[in-house]
C-alpha cells in the first residue's frame, strides 16, 4: 500500500534561506513527519539569495520548460531540485527571471521589490501545481506556509479542481506573525480575473486594495484547515479562522509540534 503524500508549499526553507521560525519549521517538519508514514515533497521559491552551488540545486529539464501568462506576458517556468539531509527529500523551486533575481541579493525578492508580488505568488502558486501535475504525484495534504503561499488554496479550489492530481487534497493554511506593509498592486483584482476566477469568487475578497490581513483571510476561506503556527498572530486573524468553523490547530509550541500536526492532518483526511 502506497503512504499517503503530504505536499509543502513554503515561502522559506532552512538551510536554503538564512534561520527564521517558519524556514526552520518548513524544514524541521517536512522531515519529521516522514516518520508517521507520509511520503513529502517541498516547493518553494528560488530567491536571488540562494547559492545554487552551495546547495546543489540542479534544473530539471523534463519539468522545465512551460511559459505561465501572467496579465497577458509570458514567463517561463524553470524547476529546479535539491535534496535535503537527511531524510533525502527533495525540494523544488520554482524559478523565472522576471520575478526572482540571479545576483545574489541580501534579501528575498518579496521584500525588496513588493510591487511584484502579486503577479510573483500567482507564478509561484501556478508552477507549482503544473509541477505536481507532471510528476504525477497526488497529495492528500497540501500545507501552505507563509503569507506568498495564500493563493494556492484559492487555485487549488477553482482552477485546478478537476484535476486528478488535486481533485481529493485537503488544504492546510499557515498563520504566522509576518506580514507584507501596505496593500499589493492595485490590478490585483483585474489579474485574479484574467485568470478566469469569477466576480463571486472575487467578491470574497474582503478589501480593495488588498492588504496582508485581506490575503490571509482570502486563503482561510478556501483552505479546508488552518494552523496558529506562531505567537503573535493579529487577533482579527485568529478570530476569523476560529469563526470560519473550519478545523483550526492553535499554536502547538515552537518545539515537539510534529505530532499535533501529523494528528491534524490525519484529522482532515477521515
Amino acid at each position: 500500500m502506497s503512504k499517503p503524500k503530504i505536499l509543502y508549499i513554503a515561502q522559506e526553507v532552512h538551510p536554503y534561506l538564512p534561520k527564521t521560525e517558519m524556514s526552520v519549521l518548513s524544514k524541521d517538519l517536512s522531515q519529521s513527519v516522514i516518520s508517521h508514514g507520509y511520503e513529502v515533497r517541498t516547493f518553494m521559491p528560488k530567491y536571488g539569495i540562494i547559492n545554487e552551488r552551495r546547495n546543489q540545486l540542479h534544473e530539471v529539464i523534463r519539468l522545465s520548460g512551460m511559459n505561465i501568462i501572467i496579465d497577458d506576458t509570458d514567463h517561463p517556468l524553470i524547476i529546479k531540485v535539491a535534496t535535503l539531509l537527511p531524510s533525502r527529500m527533495q525540494v523544488y523551486f520554482i524559478d523565472n527571471d522576471d520575478y526572482f533575481y540571479h545576483n545574489e541579493e541580501s534579501a528575498l525578492e518579496i521584500r525588496i521589490s513588493p510591487d511584484d508580488n502579486d503577479e510573483r505568488m500567482m507564478f509561484f502558486v501556478r508552477g507549482v501545481a503544473e509541477t505536481v501535475k507532471k510528476l504525477r504525484w497526488d497529495p492528500a495534504v497540501i500545507h501552505c506556509i507563509g503569507w506568498t503561499t495564500a493563493l494556492s488554496p484559492l487555485y487549488i479550489k477553482h482552477r485546478y479542481h478537476e484535476d486528478p492530481s488535486f481533485r481529493s487534497s485537503k488544504i492546510v493554511y499557515s498563520l504566522y506573525n509576518d506580514r507584507f506593509e501596505g496593500v499589493l498592486n492595485d490590478r490585483f483584482i483585474d489579474k485574479l480575473k484574467s485568470e478566469g476566477f469569477s466576480d463571486e469568487i472575487i467578491a470574497d475578497i474582503k478589501a480593495n486594495p488588498v492588504d496582508c490581513i485581506a490575503l490571509n483571510k482570502l486563503a482561510i476561506d478556501y483552505a479546508d484547515g488552518i494552523v496558529e503556527a506562531s505567537d503573535g498572530i493579529e487577533q482579527e486573524l485568529i478570530d476569523y479562522a476560529a469563526a470560519s468553523g473550519k478545523p483550526f490547530l492553535r499554536y502547538p509550541g515552537s518545539e515537539n509540534y510534529t505530532d499535533a500536526y501529523a494528528e491534524f492532518y490525519a484529522s482532515l483526511q477521515q
